[in-house]
């Protein structure tokens, strides 16, 4: 589906480097790292919103389709929920199923400002859903929510991947629960530059639990 070549992602200084990495349909992958070491910028890269990246660093995403989930949900403001939606091309189906899918029928007509962050987080995800994409990205998508909020987008959005067995994502996150509750692959990158220092299949909460203590006890650096 997609494969990494990236040399060095940079700005005043270099951040991330020497990428190299494929992701496969039904693959759900989690990134972790350390707060500000370079995972935005890395999912920016896959996403194609890197300024001067080679084209070549990124294999493959011109042949599929891509729907990123940024921490903001980036409703337009004076559009309502379900036209939000529509502007992506869905039809007044799909969009009824997928606002069904995320618990929002009841504010199809809502404008964002009248809807919390978490049922906008949701209406976000609907509208990238909305596209059919073979890889879903997310940064930080549980951010700023409360604990029961979080558990509710978390639970959705396994469920929703679960559906869609073919479809592949990339989710930046800082919390291992995360990984626990929706991975199948964990990312972890660090250094300086940064580089992936982990990259491996995971099945369950032991074994998450133990690559994380590894990681900070500094036994995989």
């Amino acid at each position: 589906m997609l494969e990494l070549r990236i040399d060095r992602l940079a700005y005043d200084k270099v951040v991330v480097e020497n990428i190299r990495t494929r992701v496969m349909p039904g693959d759900h992958v989690c990134l972790l790292g350390p707060s500000g070491i370079g995972k935005t910028t890395l999912l920016n890269a896959v996403a194609g919103l890197v300024p001067r990246l080679p084209e070549n660093a990124v294999v493959g995403r011109d042949r599929i389709r891509l729907a990123y989930l940024f921490q903001e949900h980036r409703l337009l403001p004076w559009r309502t929920v379900r036209q939000n939606i529509r502007l992506v091309g869905a039809s007044d189906e799909t969009i009824d199923r997928l606002l069904a899918d995320v618990g929002l029928s009841a504010h199809a007509d809502s404008l964002p400002d009248q809807l919390s962050l978490g049922m906008a987080r949701r209406a976000a995800l609907a509208r990238c859903l909305a596209i059919e994409p073979d890889l879903l990205l997310m940064d930080e998508p549980f951010a700023s929510l409360d604990a029961e909020r979080a558990t509710e987008l978390r639970y959705l959005i396994r469920t929703l991947l679960t559906r869609r067995p073919g479809m592949a994502m990339i989710c930046v996150t800082h919390d291992p629960a995360d990984a626990t509750e929706l991975a199948n692959r964990l990312w972890y990158l660090d250094g300086t530059p940064a580089t992936l220092r982990w990259d491996e299949r995971i099945n369950g909460t032991d074994e998450v639990g133990t690559l994380m203590d590894c990681l900070r006890g500094g036994v995989l650096a």
